[in-house]
């Protein structure tokens, strides 16, 4: 699901992966246009990592 906002008087969409999702991902113009830009290199990071163990953060 997304949504199209405004922040500071410019446009952002905000991307979540659910209506309950509290964190969204939320950008500009700017960076969309980086986004489409780079979208084949972005769909190959993907492909190559999607099924690669996470690292647990042992940290606290």
């Amino acid at each position: 699901m997304h949504t199209i906002g405004e922040f500071k008087g410019n446009a952002v969409i905000t991307l979540k992966r659910s209506e309950d999702d509290n964190y969204g991902f939320t950008f500009g113009l700017a960076k969309a246009k980086l986004i489409m830009e780079h979208y084949e290199a972005i769909q190959n990071f993907y492909e190559t990592n999607k099924d690669k163990p996470k690292k647990q953060n042992t940290s606290g």
